[in-house]
């Protein structure tokens, strides 16, 4: 897998996002810098999931602009940023080894599964097919991908939903260390997640 340059910056001006033929919001701008986390909090209907899909390319951009800087220039942003949705996207009739090696192959890496499967507590199951794991454990394989292939940008939307207290300290812990090493990320959620002393993008109601 070819290494990729760690971007400075996460830069969003003036975005706006239509849904449904609904202008969701308008007018946002923030930053996110290396070693930094933004948490996006706000209302059901404020538009949190949706700047997370937008940021992903997943959703186009009505209005403005959003742009990594100093990242991969042959590659667009979506595919130096890792999205974890409320979707933990598995195959339930493969292992839970087989899933994420699966989703690395997809997502070009190359690097062996084993240690992120031991990293978020599978390692002892990862022989077992995905429609025996509970939600919480399809939820901290979901996680694994984080770890399993890296790129800069972590793009996480209501991460803690199903983990027990041991496993939201744990996804706090993978957090910590992926902002050490200089990455960046963008977290909607409704509460804490486990980092102290980050930023918050408070969205408005509903429209």
């Amino acid at each position: 897998m070819r290494p990729i340059p760690r971007p400075t910056r996460l830069l969003a001006t003036e975005l706006a996002c239509v849904r449904g033929g609904r202008r969701v919001f308008s007018g946002l701008s923030f930053a996110v810098g290396t070693g930094e986390a933004l948490l996006v909090s706000g209302p059901n209907g404020a538009g949190k999931s949706s700047l997370l899909r937008l940021v992903a390319g997943l959703v186009r951009i009505a209005a403005g602009r959003i742009e990594l800087e100093g990242g991969d220039g042959d590659a667009n942003l979506g595919e130096q940023a890792h999205y974890l949705g409320h979707q933990d996207a598995l195959k339930p009739s493969l292992t839970v080894a087989e899933n994420l090696e699966f989703w690395t192959r997809y997502l070009d890496g190359g690097a062996a599964t084993a240690p992120a499967l031991d990293a978020v507590g599978l390692g002892a199951i990862a022989h077992l097919p995905a429609a025996y794991l509970s939600a919480g454990q399809r939820r901290r394989l979901s996680i694994a991908r984080l770890i399993s292939v890296e790129r800069p940008l972590w793009l996480l939307d209501e991460p803690t939903s199903a983990l027990d207290a041991s496993a939201q300290a744990m996804l706090a812990g993978l957090m910590r260390s992926h902002l050490a090493s200089g990455g960046m990320i963008l977290a909607a959620t409704h509460g804490p997640i486990g980092l102290e002393g980050v930023r918050e993008l408070r969205l408005g109601g509903a429209g």
